[in-house]
């Protein structure tokens, strides 16, 4: 199936669900959640109860508004919007970054490769607010700068900005990965 070919798949299940069809939106729910849930995780600095909480009030802040769905955007970036849309309605509950970093128990515990895992959530720690949501909408969520900067409301010059500033911030931070096999 080419994207062309998955993207009209795609547009039939959304104007079915838009129809008011349960089941091509229980079809849509299954196709993005987890994507939704492990952007929503990243987003939440491992937070996955609350992260859980945003998927679930973003499906159902999709199923309302679905029947106003233009299809100007993929489903994918509304969805994340709607998402966002959740996220920035709790807004003061989010984690400082000195509250980011959980504790860790003995490396033994870990499977193999999980330092690196480790280290990179430190190190998305560290990114202001903003660079870490333009960065992880752009490579987590695998959104164009464009759609990214619709999801965030913000000017595309702006999201380009701070993905290049966390890029170069994710750098330094995990520099000392460079050069290990």
């Amino acid at each position: 199936m080419t994207p062309g070919d998955a993207a009209e798949t795609e547009a039939r299940v959304v104007a079915r669900a838009a129809a008011g069809d349960r089941a091509a939106f229980a079809a849509l729910v299954q196709a993005h959640q987890g994507y939704l849930r492990k952007l929503l995780g990243r987003v939440c600095r491992g937070d996955q109860g609350r992260a859980d909480d945003l998927a679930q009030e973003a499906f159902v802040r999709a199923w309302r508004a679905l029947p106003g769905f233009r299809g100007e955007a993929r489903f994918r970036t509304w969805l994340t919007r709607l998402a966002y849309s959740a996220l920035s309605a709790e807004r003061p509950a989010l984690p400082q970054a000195e509250e980011a970093a959980p504790e860790l128990e003995a490396e033994g515990d870990f499977a193999p490769g999980a330092d690196w895992r480790i280290d990179l959530d430190r190190a998305l720690a560290t990114l202001s607010d903003a660079q870490r949501h333009a960065l992880l909408l752009c490579y987590g969520a695998d959104l164009s700068h464009a759609e990214a900067a619709q999801v965030l409301g913000w000017p595309l010059g702006t999201v380009k900005t701070q993905v290049l500033r966390a890029k170069a911030r994710l750098r330094a931070q995990l520099q000392a990965w460079e050069n290990t096999p």
